[in-house]
């Protein structure tokens, strides 16, 4: 099985909720698909943007929506005492069950 393994740190000083933190993932992936869609010309407009710095756009974008849900996992553990390690688990173990992943 490859994997990306990308390492985010908690943001300092901030006092997100799980509320705050789901609209700004909200927020972050609305920006990711305008990268994606508007600056890749797929909403009609002509673009003058290079293929290059488009690519940097939605990896910039990406790499936000990345780190507030990075940031969500961080409001769960400590607000609500969600194992991540047991949820990762279960997660890859039901992408598997789905034939998402083949077994190692």
């Amino acid at each position: 099985m490859q994997k990306k393994i990308i390492a985010l740190p908690r943001l300092d000083n901030l006092s997100p909720t799980m509320e705050s933190t789901a609209l700004k993932l909200m927020e972050e992936t609305g920006e990711l698909a305008q990268a994606i869609g508007k600056f890749r010309g797929l909403n009609g407009e002509k673009i003058s943007m290079e293929e290059q710095e488009v690519m940097k756009m939605i990896t910039r974008e990406l790499l936000d929506v990345a780190q507030t849900a990075v940031s969500m996992m961080f409001v769960l553990e400590e607000h609500y005492n969600v194992d991540l390690s047991q949820a990762l688990e279960e997660h890859i173990s039901k992408l598997m069950k789905k034939g998402y992943l083949k077994s190692s």
